[in-house]
């Protein structure tokens, strides 16, 4: 799964990356989780615009968005099946710029959390869905749910899923819920263009949110 991730690229890359229609202030962020408002890239007649959903989906048909799952991922091969996200992949696509993410590997009776980043260290889009919740009175919510799929042989080594991401060459691809091609993005990324190295604890609470969350623990073997 991904349950944790950063994104600290200034916004003039994000906007650059993802062609959007202007910048956006976006603070510096190491240790983003589940249930925060995260920023998303959504298609429009006009152009890419980034906005900010609430990481943990509400389907559309829920009656109650306090009540039920709200799922932070959501298995790539059943996107089209589960009930819980099979509107949003026939009309919902988005993608959310990260610079790297975190994921814990056990280790006899605790778990080493590892960050893992592209080989280059830069900026890149992890395949999303996005839903909009109405209620009765015309209150909306917009949440989101980042796509999984099986690791690469890389990730292997610490879990057996990963984000799905999409190669720049792709976005408009991915982001256009209605172009066929969509679905054969959902698959593992290349190992070769990936690195992780291991951090220190400090990342399992919420409450901190610095630089220090990324720093190499020394003592880990490095992938």
């Amino acid at each position: 799964m991904c349950g944790r991730y950063s994104l600290t690229s200034p916004p003039e890359v994000i906007t650059a990356r993802f062609n959007l229609q202007w910048s956006q202030d976006i603070p510096a962020r190491y240790n983003i989780a589940p249930s925060q408002k995260i920023p998303a890239i959504r298609s429009t007649e006009s152009g890419n615009e980034l906005v900010f959903l609430k990481w943990g989906l509400i389907p559309s048909w829920n009656k109650d968005p306090n009540a039920g799952v709200k799922p932070i991922n959501a298995r790539a091969e059943t996107l089209a099946s589960n009930a819980l996200f099979r509107n949003a992949y026939r009309r919902h696509h988005c993608l959310i710029p990260a610079d790297a993410f975190y994921e814990w590997k056990a280790m006899g009776e605790r778990k080493q959390p590892y960050c893992i980043r592209m080989a280059d260290d830069t900026l890149f889009g992890i395949a999303g869905l996005w839903e909009l919740w109405t209620s009765p009175t015309g209150e909306a919510i917009e949440t989101c749910t980042l796509i999984t799929t099986n690791a690469n042989e890389l990730m292997g080594e610490l879990h057996s899923r990963m984000p799905v991401i999409i190669q720049p060459n792709d976005y408009s691809v991915w982001l256009n819920s209605s172009n066929q091609k969509a679905q054969e993005l959902l698959k593992p990324f290349p190992s070769d263009l990936m690195r992780y190295y291991p951090v220190s604890t400090r990342v399992n609470n919420v409450r901190n949110d610095d630089a220090d969350c990324q720093k190499p623990y020394e003592g880990i073997v490095t992938g």
